[in-house]
């Protein structure tokens, strides 16, 4: 039976309570939406502005029931919802995007075996549960390679090198005992993402790619639009589509890739997919037509998703710890959009806060 769109006036469920969820909120309440959100955390940013907020854990069935019962579709703004969380709350109203996108992206293994299956570019990859396992890897993948945790790592936790000469009991002890997978290292030119959006009629929209500068692992500006051909944004853009329609998804996702070069030119090489909204997607709030958060609160509501032109270049800059005290003389930047999270301590890599500046 097909579910149908809300009205204005509806509730969204946010499972999560990060600046994702803040950002969601703040785009749907225009729409006249309200968002009520679920966190653990008591000092979660979104509870600032939803209309409504329950604090528990993600394993209380009986608060995650009530929360169910008042709200009329559930979204999150972190893929790394519990399984269990996700099938309760999918058994009492509609969830989107739904469990299985978000089991396939959980787990890496998973997720690049999906992608492989499709006929996407990865880099090559094995998995690794012990040591023998990391043996066979090394000698299917190589070094230098990567070594990440399957599940849970963001923003480089969970992963290390493994360089030429690095003892392999080292390498399976940065894991502490989590099943993990290798993937060959990618000598790239460039680290490009796409947003994309897919609504429940199967309608899709992306942004112009994305280029992405990191430090650390950690995002530190994105740059629309990205120093690439026009066939390679296209087949990068097609690859995002591809997955979207696989998976039947819903929402807003955003891909990211790697731009390498080879002997016949450039191309695209897919590194993650992101469930959800994105931090490479932020540019879209003054640099886009519609903004990420309001596309996604469009797809997920089983409304017409909306234009996706760029309004110029745009650059987008993460205020990271104590960046965000910057404040005052970002205000005072002509063309500059300050946005903050309502976090408390500006710990030092914490993402505080973003910048936008339009050309």
């Amino acid at each position: 039976m097909a579910i149908q769109p809300l009205a204005p006036g509806g509730v969204i469920g946010v499972l999560g309570g990060g600046q994702l969820g803040r950002m969601l909120a703040l785009a749907a309440a225009p729409l006249g939406l309200k968002t009520h959100v679920y966190c653990p955390d008591p000092d979660s940013p979104a509870f600032d502005v939803a209309a409504d907020h329950t604090i528990a854990a993600y394993d209380d069935e009986a608060a995650l029931a009530r929360f169910a019962a008042s709200v009329d579709v559930v979204t999150y703004e972190f893929e790394n919802v519990p399984a269990e969380t996700a099938k309760l709350v999918a058994g009492r109203k509609p969830l989107f995007p739904d469990a299985r996108a978000l089991s396939t992206t959980q787990d890496r293994f998973y997720e690049k075996t999906f992608l492989r299956n499709l006929g996407l570019p990865t880099p090559n990859f094995a998995h690794v549960d012990d040591r023998a396992t990391l043996v066979a890897a090394v000698a299917a993948v190589g070094r230098p390679s990567v070594l990440k945790t399957r599940r849970f790592g963001y923003d480089g936790k969970g992963q290390g090198l493994v360089r030429e000469g690095l003892a392999l009991d080292d390498a399976l002890a940065m894991m502490g005992g989590q099943p993990a997978i290798l993937e060959a290292f990618v000598h790239f030119r460039a680290e490009v993402s796409v947003i994309a959006a897919r609504g429940r009629s199967g309608e899709f929209a992306a942004y112009d790619v994305v280029e992405n500068r990191h430090e650390n692992h950690i995002l530190r500006s994105s740059h629309v639009p990205a120093s690439i051909r026009p066939e390679t944004a296209a087949s990068a853009v097609a690859m995002a589509k591809k997955i979207a329609d696989e998976l039947k998804y819903v929402g807003v996702l955003g891909l990211e890739l790697f731009l390498v070069d080879g002997p016949t030119g450039e191309r695209v090489m897919v590194n993650e997919i992101a469930p959800r909204v994105h931090n490479s997607g932020h540019w879209t709030i003054e640099g886009a037509a519609t903004s990420q958060f309001e596309q996604h609160v469009r797809a997920i509501a089983g409304w017409p998703l909306g234009s996706t032109a760029t309004r110029g270049t745009v650059t987008m800059t993460n205020l990271l710890g104590a960046e965000a005290d910057r404040w005052r003389d970002l205000l005072a930047e002509p063309g500059a959009s300050l946005h903050l999270y309502g976090k408390g301590e500006p710990k030092p890599g914490r993402k505080m806060g973003h910048v936008t500046r339009l050309a």
